[in-house]
């Protein structure tokens, strides 16, 4: 399994290094190492399935997919990863997107972990820079006063409209501390959603909005 795993971490390194800094191959290293942390607790989880599922969870990303670009499931077929093994970690992947909030249901301890682990890196400290790195990459705007904070929305609804980064945190950001689903990663998300609120009201106080 340590050869599929180094067979697969270098067939993505490759891949990540060509999206913007919000999500190259530094963001899948730290979602492993927040993965591992969890794990440790989740001792019934599958690791090999959590670790590959983390490699290749955003390479199917529609935000980055381009023609031609080896989906995961190409991936896992070229690094000989058996059919049971793929299906697995394709099912923990499915799991992963936030989507508006319409995340498809978990099914396994595995996805939950993988999904915990990548919305940590969402949040924080790190989550802050991700949500301005990525803005950035998209010409958005730091903030935007007048825009408001749209509710419960459907995937298209979610992605159709590119919104100022501060806006972020309010439409997905602040709300994954609930959406948790691990007890590890439950504990690991109280600190870092705090160090957001933290932020937000700093940033109020610094344009004249506070």
């Amino acid at each position: 399994m340590e050869n599929l795993l180094k067979k697969c971490r270098q067939v993505v390194e490759q891949i990540y290094n060509q999206f913007d800094a919000s999500h190259d191959f530094a963001h899948i290293e730290r979602v492993l190492k927040n993965a591992e942390e969890i794990l440790h607790k989740e001792q019934t989880a599958n690791q090999d399935v959590v670790r590959l599922a983390v490699l290749l969870h955003d390479i199917d990303d529609a935000k980055y997919k381009t023609d031609g670009q080896l989906t995961a499931a190409d991936i896992l077929r070229s690094i000989g990863a058996l059919d049971d093994l793929s299906q697995q970690v394709l099912a923990c992947i499915e799991s992963v997107s936030f989507s508006g909030g319409n995340a498809k249901e978990l099914t396994s301890i595995e996805g939950a972990i993988v999904r915990d682990a990548d919305r940590l890196d969402a949040i924080g400290a790190i989550g802050i820079a991700r949500t301005f790195a990525f803005g950035g990459a998209r010409g958005r705007r730091l903030y935007d006063t007048s825009e408001m904070v749209r509710g419960h929305m459907s995937e298209v609804e979610y992605r159709g409209k590119e919104t100022a980064s501060v806006t972020h945190f309010y439409e997905k950001l602040l709300l994954l501390k609930e959406l948790m689903v691990t007890v590890e990663g439950k504990r690991m998300a109280e600190q870092r959603h705090d160090y957001m609120v933290g932020f937000l009201k700093q940033l109020e106080k610094e344009i004249g909005l506070e």
